[in-house]
């Protein structure tokens, strides 16, 4: 049989889906280039025999909570609970790290962040006239996951709880009803930036008063560079408007594929009965991935244990390496762009406080093809920006990320850009 792409669903011919799949193959195409394309975190860190030390923390717990050894089994090896096995030891680390004081049935625990994108929306967002808000520029797994449930997302500037307001209000004008708003308030992707404390709260005004939830991706927030730390935007709710995605892709690793959804807010059925919006979504959960697979839960529980419920202290090492990467990349750039040539070349860039990007201006067009030319007469790779906002621009943008890289490889992949720059300039 023979498939047409026109009778498919139309994600499918997105250019959105095509870009990132686009960043896999070049990717793989240049394997000895020195790559800025990629968010991931840096595999010095991983030890393979912590797995089964970590594993073996988590079966003792159960253990120690008087299971038996047929319950053992049966937790790692049976379907589980859809809402998860560990939401009580992300419960207690929550409240070390975060200062966030966690109910766990308000916990989802998911098959990383992005699952739990896809089920927020899917429950928020009911019909044709709910909209999802997204700073801008975005992360495109949100708009993905949008785009992939037909739901329709209209772009606000990035920390402007005015164009927030505005944009709310002029959709409401049109008959649309504005659901949510997706925001990553620390180090964002792909940007870098991070929301001032006082821009967070009004950010929470504004979205009570709109009659908007946020729905806050932490990734980044233990990365700081300088130092300064700020609280979650779900750490400063007082009106549970704050659906807060979490993930241990960062934090962790990745390969665990395990995130979860806080979702305190009440649901009150048309007969009086009130749960919480987290039951809502383990309802649709048992439709998609049934349960988050125990294994991963039980080797991040574990891990959990071993370092006392404090990821952040954990995170300790990681966080000193990104800040050198950033650092790194950052003096590099000044050392090989200095004012005058920035000036006559028109580059420039931000100074984030932390996390993994920077974006980079140059003078000319930074998309697929030049990028293809950078990796394959300079051997760097970096990402376009342009697919990161929604309605246009970005086109004389690219992403750099530090994160997975050594401070001698930022060295050598930043003078080689520069190289690549001066040559698409001329």
């Amino acid at each position: 049989m023979t498939l047409y792409l026109d009778q498919l669903h139309g994600s499918l011919a997105d250019p959105l889906l095509d870009a990132m799949t686009f960043l896999n193959e070049i990717t793989g195409r240049h394997p000895e280039a020195i790559s800025f394309a990629p968010g991931r975190p840096y595999e010095g860190f991983f030890e393979t025999d912590r797995v089964a030390e970590y594993l073996d923390a988590y079966l003792e717990h159960l253990r120690e909570r008087g299971l038996t050894e047929d319950q053992v089994r049966s937790t790692l090896f049976q379907y589980g609970p859809t809402k998860g096995i560990v939401a009580e030891l992300i419960a207690r680390t929550l409240a070390n790290d975060e200062g966030l004081t966690v109910a766990p049935p308000a916990l989802v625990v998911t098959v990383g962040a992005q699952e739990g994108m896809l089920l927020v929306l899917r429950a928020l967002c009911a019909d044709r006239d709910d909209v999802l808000l997204v700073s801008s520029p975005c992360y495109v797994g949100v708009t993905g996951a949008a785009r992939l449930l037909d739901i329709s997302t209209v772009p606000v500037p990035e920390g402007d709880p005015a164009a927030v307001a505005a944009v709310a209000r002029a959709l409401v004008a049109e008959g649309r009803r504005p659901r949510a708003l997706y925001v990553v308030p620390d180090f964002a992707n792909p940007s870098g930036v991070s929301l001032p404390t006082a821009v967070r709260k009004e950010l929470l005004a504004t979205a009570r008063a709109e009659g908007l939830l946020v729905i806050e991706d932490n990734p980044y927030g233990f990365f700081t560079r300088t130092g300064r730390t700020r609280p979650t935007l779900k750490a400063l709710d007082r009106h549970r408007v704050v659906v807060h995605l979490g993930s241990f892709a960062k934090t962790c690793f990745p390969g665990a594929r395990l995130g979860y959804v806080l979702a305190d807010q009440e649901v009150v059925a048309p007969d009086g009965t009130v749960t919480l919006l987290a039951d809502q979504l383990a309802k649709l959960k048992s439709m998609t991935t049934v349960n988050t697979p125990a294994l991963s839960q039980a080797v991040i529980g574990g891990l959990l244990i071993r370092h006392d419920f404090r990821l952040r202290a954990a995170n300790a090492a990681a966080v000193a390496h990104y800040a050198a990467g950033l650092t790194t990349l950052l003096a590099e750039l000044e050392q090989h762009f200095p004012a005058a040539e920035r000036a006559r070349l028109g580059v420039g860039w931000n100074q984030p406080e932390g996390g993994y990007f920077t974006v980079l201006t140059v003078p000319f067009r930074a998309d697929a093809a030049a990028m293809r030319r950078c990796a394959e007469q300079y051997g760097v790779l970096w990402t376009p920006m342009a697919d990161f906002y929604p309605a246009g621009g970005g086109e004389q943008l690219l992403r750099l990320s530090s994160s997975s890289l050594t401070t001698d490889q930022i060295g050598d992949g930043i003078k080689r850009l520069a190289e690549f720059i001066r040559s698409e300039a001329a």
